[in-house]
This record gives structure tokens, sequence and C-alpha cells, in this order.
């Protein structure tokens, strides 16, 4: 037995051998190519830092950058028939929503949560792209339901973000119907006297686009979002001309009026904050630590002007 190259030497070569690198410390940029180090990307928001690209970004992560310490609760909505078509394609639908929720971890396209944010309560929800493209289905529908009810019921803004590739086609009418049943919900807020804010990320087309999310009461969106109901694709094929550059991104529609704003991803923290608080006639956000509010989280029992966390009115 040579115990130098049986033993001695793959010994050895055991302690010096390079260890391998996993492949989910660096993430491409979509845009200019850049190689970004995940944790860089992740502490800018999957926001690019060498060209400022918004990249996606799941509801969950959104929220924690979103909420006080993180700090979220999520609303129950209530699930829909499962597959009432029974539909199939190459695959069958239930077959689709299992792999979409393995892979994102999900029950569904849409989260619904309430929190703090600057310590203003509000009720927020946030569509997942990443889950069948977001797609607009009955769970969507029920979804936003749920948060406009939990928003009257709390006296708290809605804010909602939304990231979709159109309607449900493997729920085929059922899908279209929740249009006008979102509609109804946004109303339900206008008649209770409470903010609707739309927040538009890259991409929001179809019937989403059509209903919901341009109903708010203030539009913003992420800077490059494509915000349309047929893509440019699809309209230059049906003209067969060459659109103008940028067409259907989010500084076109804000340079054309149906845009309030276009802030990027890492300020629009304190932008919401202090539209939120503007629309709700409470004064500024008082950055630093604050008592804790009152149960319930009715905004009508927040800090006046006049009170101060050392000598608070009584």
């Amino acid at each position: 037995m040579n115990w130098i190259n049986n033993y001695v030497r793959p010994r050895i070569n055991s302690i010096f051998s390079r260890r391998e690198t996993p492949d989910n410390l660096w993430t491409k940029c979509d845009e200019c190519g850049t190689m970004l180090f995940h944790r860089e990307v992740s502490d800018n928001l999957n926001v690019c830092t060498s060209c400022g690209h918004h990249m996606g970004i799941s509801p969950r992560d959104r929220f924690h950058a979103l909420f006080d310490g993180g700090v979220f609760n999520e609303v129950k909505v209530p699930a829909p028939t499962p597959d009432p078509l029974h539909f199939r394609d190459q695959k069958k639908y239930p077959d689709r929503l299992k792999a979409a929720q393995k892979q994102t971890n999900e029950a569904e396209a849409m989260l619904v949560v309430t929190g703090e944010m600057g310590r203003t309560p509000i009720v927020a929800a946030a569509q997942d792209f990443s889950f069948m493209a977001g797609s607009m289905g009955m769970y969507v529908g029920n979804a936003i339901i749920a948060a406009a009810q939990e928003a009257v019921k709390l006296k708290r803004p809605l804010i909602l973000f939304s990231a979709a590739g159109g309607a449900r086609m493997q729920e085929g009418i059922l899908s279209l119907m929740q249009m006008p049943r979102t509609t109804v919900a946004v109303q339900m807020l206008k008649e209770a006297g409470l903010p609707y804010i739309v927040v538009l990320t890259h991409p929001t087309t179809g019937g989403v686009t059509a209903s919901y999310a341009m109903l708010g009461d203030v539009q913003i969106a992420e800077p490059g979002a494509l915000i349309c109901f047929a893509g440019p694709r699809v309209i230059e094929q049906t003209i067969r001309e060459k659109l103008p550059e940028g067409f259907q991104r989010a500084e076109y529609l804000l340079d054309h009026g149906m845009l309030d704003r276009v802030t990027p991803r890492p300020k629009l923290r304190d932008e919401l904050i202090n539209i939120t608080r503007m629309l709700m006639n409470l004064p500024p956000e008082v950055r630093g630590d604050l008592p804790a509010p009152t149960e319930g989280g009715d905004l009508r029992h927040a800090l006046t002007p006049d009170e101060t966390v050392e000598n608070p009115a009584k």
C-alpha cells in the first residue's frame, strides 16, 4: 500500500482544495448586464446599483421593507372554487397552480396584509408576478375585496402594488368578471372616505390595467414599468408602425398625464408615508420612537400637531 498516494496526498488536497462558490451569490442585471453581489442587490430592494433598473421583488420582501420593523399581519382571503372550468392545455390547471405554489411558496398571486408604515396604520395588497405572471383570477378578485373590506373595517387607507400579465386564461369569463368586482371594491373605499393608492410596477397589463390598477386616488409607478392594456408588440403588428421610444413606459405615461409620480423603489416608502398622512389629514411623520398606536389602529386617535411624545395632550 502506497500510503503517500492513498492517504497523505488526498488529505492535503482536501485541506487546500478550493471551495465551490454557490450559484446564487451573484445576480446579472437584465438591463445593463452588470454582475451584482446578491446581498448588495437585496439591500437595495432588487434595484441595480449600476443602472437603477428595477428587477422583480416578491410581495413579502416588499412588505418587509415597507412596514415598520418588517412586521405585518396577513389578511385571510376566501379560497375560490378550484379549477371551475376543468381547464387543460399542455398541463392541467391544478398542476400549474401546484407548480407555481412550489416555486413561490405562496398560496396565490396576491398577498393582503395589515401593518404600520411610519407609524401610520394601513392595509396593503401586492401581486406576485412570479406566480403565473401575477394573472388576475378569482382569488385575486377575492383578495382585493378582502383588502377593501378590511380597510373599511379598520378605517385605514389601502395601498395596492400591481404587477400582472392580465386576466388568467385558465378561468375564462370568471377571470374577466373580476374587473367589475374589484371596481365595486374600490368604490367601497371611496364611499367610506378612505384613500386608495396604487403603485404600478413592471409589468402591469391587460384587464388589471383596465380595472383596479388605474382607479387610485393617487397613481404612482416605479421607473421603467410597462403599463398598458395591449403590449407594444401587439400594437406594432396591428398598425404596422414603429412606436415612439419608451412608449407605454412609466415615464411616458407621466408625461401624458396618466400618472401622478414615478418614484424609485428605495424612496417609495417615504413617499407613501407622506401621501397617506396628507390624505388622512394627519400631521407629518415624526421620525424617531413614538408610543404604540391605540388598539384597533383608528387613525382618529393619532397624535395632533399640538401633542408631543414628552407631553401628550390629555
